[in-house]
């Protein structure tokens, strides 16, 4: 198989940009890593996210939206094409503020991003106490916390059974994946580029790098300097417990299953994604002063990832000048972007460029001149 396009990394980054290829009739290969990988979606806490993202990018932020308008279609049509349930819900998600000074602070920084955006009306509230409790009535809510701001476009989704279902769709479109699938060099092969793996290469006229941390130094070899470095998430779950939390919270969530997921950490330590007993206090100490009564509740696991984070937090989507036809992506928010990379991100990178709506992602943005 020649394919006319090789995305590398299977994560959900990758493999959103596969399916959106895929169904774009594009003959896609996959190229995934293997468990020792240091995969972002470990710690990955399936929100689909809008409050609070993109100050000092309304580029972001509006891409952000963009994405989240497409996800109830992105998901039907997946969950359709695979028979999946992604227990995808946007019923609206939370910040708990945990005293009054918090409380302002999280008024004003999100009223500076609905001055940033510049039109229309706040698609968030802040609620008191009294309305937070009316809204969580089987919560019990801490005394220490004084309200929460509620974000109306938030949701949350399973975030392993959405890359399963990308996996799964891009294999019913026709495209293929490859596991264990480590690329160890990139050359120019004429027009095409050649990827030399273990023991094998390949070639195809168009690649997405797309590998997470793994993609700084294959970026460097197609002309993609990225800045990209790790940042730890350590999560905590809960063993099943009777419904309390119908809305997702920056921080807490109960699955469908009943579980409670509590994190996460953003620990500066490099490639290292052991899990801290720290972390474990940490996360716990918070979570009791938000909901006393799950000091009570057994945790049955806690799991640590690495966030591919870039200088400012931001994605980098960028196409090479040097070397036509490679282009790299990048972010931290592979569940809340998803729809974005099946959709428009696939269907500029099938058009075979990037279009001026993508230009503030560009690392160049990182390109600071020397003084003097």
């Amino acid at each position: 198989m020649r394919p006319d396009i090789v995305v590398i990394g299977g994560g959900t980054v990758g493999a959103a940009i596969a399916y959106g290829l895929a169904k774009r009739r594009q003959n896609v290969l996959l190229l995934d890593g293997d468990d020792g990988d240091f995969r972002a979606a470990r710690a990955n806490f399936g929100l689909v996210w809008l409050q609070g993202k993109g100050l000092g990018m309304p580029a972001y932020q509006a891409l952000t939206r963009r994405s989240i308008a497409l996800w109830r279609g992105f998901s039907d049509a997946l969950e359709a094409e695979t028979g999946s349930n992604l227990a995808y819900e946007q019923n609206g998600g939370l910040a708990f503020c945990l005293g009054e000074e918090a409380f302002e602070k999280r008024r004003l920084d999100l009223m500076r991003l609905h001055n940033q955006r510049g039109d229309g009306e706040p698609d968030w509230e802040m609620l008191d106490r009294p309305a937070l409790e009316r809204l969580l009535p089987k919560a019990g809510l801490g005394p220490d916390v004084t309200g929460a701001s509620f974000g109306r476009h938030d949701g949350h989704a399973n975030p392993l059974r959405l890359l399963a279902a990308l996996h799964g769709g891009l294999v019913r479109l026709g495209g293929h994946i490859r596991h264990r699938a480590r690329v160890e060099r990139i050359e120019r092969a004429g027009a095409d580029f050649r990827l030399v793996l273990d023991g094998e290469t390949l070639t195809a006229p168009r690649i997405v790098i797309a590998a997470g941390l793994g993609s700084v130094a294959l970026g460097r070899q197609v002309g993609l300097d990225v800045p990209v470095h790790p940042e730890r998430g350590q999560v905590l779950v809960t063993e099943r417990l009777a419904p309390f939390l119908p809305l997702p919270a920056s921080g807490l969530r109960q699955t469908a299953e009943g579980t409670v997921m509590i994190g996460a950490t953003k620990d500066e330590v490099g490639f290292d994604a052991s899990t801290t007993t720290e972390a474990a206090a940490s996360l716990s100490r918070k979570t009791v002063r938000t909901i006393p009564a799950l000091a009570h509740a057994g945790l049955v696991r806690q799991w640590a990832g690495l966030r591919i984070m870039t200088p400012d937090g931001y994605p980098i989507y960028a196409q090479s000048e040097s070397h036509p036809g490679a282009f790299v992506a990048l972010c931290h928010s592979g569940v809340t972007l998803a729809a974005f990379h099946a959709d428009p991100l696939a269907e500029a990178i099938t058009a075979g460029s990037l279009s001026e709506t993508f230009s503030p992602f560009h690392q160049r943005r990182f390109d600071v001149p020397q003084a003097a």
